[in-house]
């Protein structure tokens, strides 16, 4: 679907499926200028996350687990860039951790 916008407007996107196994919707960006796919941010089954370089820019909401629907918003067309292809893709949720790092001093 192609959105044509002006400046300051706002704009919201959405996307579903019907995968029962997947809990996890993720929000990507192409510009012209930049043709890699760069990860605005994702839900968790009800948990939205948005990556740091996108803060404020954008906001990601909706529930991966029952409907299965996530919406992207632009609070504000602002910049050249926003100007871009959005794609969506669900995942099945995975479990984010980060060892713990052990130090042993030398004797």
């Amino acid at each position: 679907t192609a959105i044509l916008t002006g400046p300051e407007d706002k704009v919201n996107l959405s996307c579903s499926h019907t995968d029962s196994n997947y809990y996890m919707i993720l929000w990507y960006q192409q510009s012209a200028q930049n043709t890699a796919l760069k990860l605005i941010g994702y839900v968790r089954y009800t948990s939205p996350t948005v990556e740091d370089s996108f803060k404020g820019r954008f906001d990601v909401s909706g529930d991966a687990a029952a409907n299965k629907m996530a919406y992207l918003h632009f609070p504000k067309v602002t910049e050249a860039e926003d100007s871009a292809v959005y794609f969506c893709a669900a995942s099945e949720a995975q479990c984010f951790t980060i060892p713990s790092l052990l130090y042993k001093n030398p004797l």
